[in-house]
């Protein structure tokens, strides 16, 4: 599977050395699309308002158990086609942020280490 690939710090569009917009393949797609899903705020999607991390609505400024913030993130990245299963990963809060891993196995069973 080939998505578009993503700068790392702008989370932009990158172009390739033809100054064509650049393609990831697996297992870096896979990756970056279930660190795009877990950045989706429920809602935002303009074409589809229901995929996403639910963090207006249940998380932010609400305090909720630290197990259904995981669960979100869990949901939110089975989302993303071939990954098979996903663990959470909450390594700790600073301020008003949130720090962890998403552990993912794809259709192949190739695991994939997603921080945020």
């Amino acid at each position: 599977m080939n998505t578009l690939l993503l700068d790392r710090t702008r989370w932009d569009l990158v172009c390739d050395a033809n100054g064509d917009i650049a393609l990831a393949a697996n297992p870096y797609a896979i990756a970056q699309d279930v660190a795009s899903a877990v950045r989706l705020f429920a809602g935002e999607l303009w074409y589809d308002t229901t995929p996403g991390v639910p963090y207006w609505q249940q998380i932010l400024g609400k305090l909720p158990p630290l197990a259904l913030v995981k669960q979100a993130i869990v949901n939110a990245a089975l989302t993303v086609p071939e990954v098979v299963q996903a663990q959470c990963l909450i390594a700790g809060f600073s301020g008003r942020a949130i720090t962890g891993q998403v552990r993912v196995i794809d259709s192949t069973g190739a695991s994939h280490n997603v921080t945020f």
